[in-house]
């Protein structure tokens, strides 16, 4: 899907300061082939666009499930070389860095989540993987994970406020001011930030619970819409009061 408007009736009012033009992306979970198709969509809709300061924000959970996590590490490390990006850490990424940095109980749970298939991606083969206990396992994640991929994970951010808008991995705690949000629900919450149909200080754009489509709210817009399974991976555009979304 190359550009669609849309603003559904009965979601939140939201504007970005003017001069300025986001786009939000959803979970990437490995999607290597789909992160390139989405950012060569972005650049067309931008060149189609009045100039703007601009940047993309990457809600997190770029790894894990999907066959390339580490190759999407790598380019992305690229594309904030040259272009205005920010990146929130996801739970998945949590969890990663946990486990490189030695936590065992990290690294199981890490392998139930989707982790197998970065771990694969980072040159460990499926043969060497199935003999390796953990402790062999975590010997050999340690040793295969560049520096850099994990300074650059590490450099994510919580949260990004920009306008009317608040951008986070999860969620936020609805009862909770925007200054006082703990790490941990930003990165985990689901229901008792999705069941909450009240105003919030901010339109809260969001990735981490899968929909369909895009999870249009009465005060958030939710994302994540499943990449390493539906194959369609979700951008949110924003320029003052207009709202448009790409999808590969």
């Amino acid at each position: 899907m190359f550009r669609k408007l849309f603003k559904p009736p009965g979601t939140p009012a939201g504007t970005i300061p003017s001069g300025q033009r986001i786009y939000a992306v959803g979970d990437i979970h490995g999607r290597l082939d789909l992160l390139d198709a989405l950012l060569t969509r972005i650049d067309i809709d931008s060149q189609a666009r009045p100039a703007a300061e601009e940047q993309v924000i990457f809600l997190g959970d770029l790894i894990d499930r999907g066959p390339q996590s580490a190759q999407v590490v790598e380019r992305l490390i690229e594309v904030s070389k040259r272009r205005p990006v920010r990146f929130l850490l996801g739970n998945h990424e949590e969890v990663f860095l946990l486990a490189v940095a030695g936590d065992a109980e990290a690294l199981r749970f890490f392998t139930r989540i989707g982790g197998k298939e970065t771990i694969l991606s980072y040159g460990i083969t499926p043969e060497e993987y199935d003999a390796l206990d953990y402790d062999e396992l975590m010997e050999a994640l340690q040793a295969a994970v560049p520096q850099e991929h994990i300074a650059f994970l590490n450099s994510f951010e919580d949260m990004i406020c920009v306008g009317d808008y608040a951008f986070v991995h999860a969620g936020i705690r609805p009862e909770v001011p925007l200054d006082s949000q703990k790490v941990k629900d930003l990165r985990w919450i689901r229901r008792d930030f999705l069941d909450h149909t009240a105003r919030l200080e901010r339109v809260v754009v969001y990735g981490h619970t899968i929909s369909e489509d895009v999870d249009w709210g009465p005060n958030r817009i939710g994302i994540d819409t499943g990449a390493y399974a539906s194959n369609r991976l979700t951008a949110l555009g924003l320029q003052e009061g207009e709202r448009w979304l790409l999808q590969t």
